[in-house]
């Protein structure tokens, strides 16, 4: 059966329904189906098409509703069903959201797709909380990571002797189950304890909340307020201007 439909990788922002694009909402509310994650916000879906068909593939995490090979294999079925097919992903589809595997399926099918790019919470929740991921005098570059990754395990993909020893901002994507680890693999290498360290909850929403701490405190800190996904963690001299900025 030949493919009629085209497939979009829409980013749908970092949680805030304002930081969404003016192309996402355009191909949002013209999507005869719409597959969605769970961080995408409730705001967000008042860009909805009132007809599309909605499919809540639930990804966050390690909590994945679909598998992503089933994900695959949805995308290419429904460009064949439908004109105009919306894959909507938390932040950006191409930063840590898998957009790449999708969008290699869909070019193995011969499927027509577009990536309508969203603003990343990596930058996103830093900004909010009043963290410049760059800055002139405290940090030339930004690195970013998964953190759920685990840091212990035999053939991590991460070499935290390297971040350990950069002096630039590391933003760390979740990481908030595996924080005690990726702590502890940064200090292990080297990294010093009173580097500063933030982790921004819900980052641009209503329920942001910021812990502030150091490399030497956070995980304390982290356990007793009870800090919860999704949440940005940000290490680094960066950190210090929230005092400043943070409002």
């Amino acid at each position: 059966m030949p493919t009629t439909g085209k497939v979009y990788l829409i980013g749908g922002g970092p949680g805030d329904p304002e930081l969404i694009t003016v192309k996402a909402v355009r191909i949002l509310g013209q999507a005869d189906v719409i597959l969605y994650d769970a961080l995408v916000g409730p705001g967000i879906r008042q860009y909805f098409n009132p007809a599309a068909e909605l499919i809540d593939v639930g990804k966050r995490a390690d909590k994945h509703t679909v598998p992503q090979e089933e994900m695959n294999r949805m995308l290419v079925e429904q460009a064949r069903k439908h004109r105009i097919v919306a894959r909507l992903k938390g932040g950006d589809p191409y930063v840590f959201g898998r957009g790449g595997e999708e969008a290699e399926e869909l070019a193995k099918n011969n499927v027509e797709f577009e990536v309508i790019p969203g603003i990343s919470s990596a930058i996103a929740a830093p900004a909010a909380a009043g963290i410049p991921v760059t800055h002139r005098d405290l940090a030339s570059s930004v690195t970013f990571i998964t953190g759920h990754e685990d840091p212990t395990k035999g053939e991590s993909a991460l070499n935290f002797k390297s971040l350990a020893a950069m002096n630039g901002t590391l933003v760390i994507l979740m990481g908030v189950s595996r924080l005690r680890d990726n702590v502890k693999a940064l200090l292990d290498n080297g990294k010093a304890r009173d580097t500063p360290v933030a982790i921004v909850e819900k980052g641009t929403t209503s329920g942001q909340r910021v812990t502030i701490g150091t490399l030497s405190t956070i995980v304390e800190l982290a356990e007793k307020r009870g800090v919860e996904a999704p949440a940005i963690v940000v290490v680094g001299d960066v950190v210090r201007m929230h005092e400043v900025l943070g409002g």
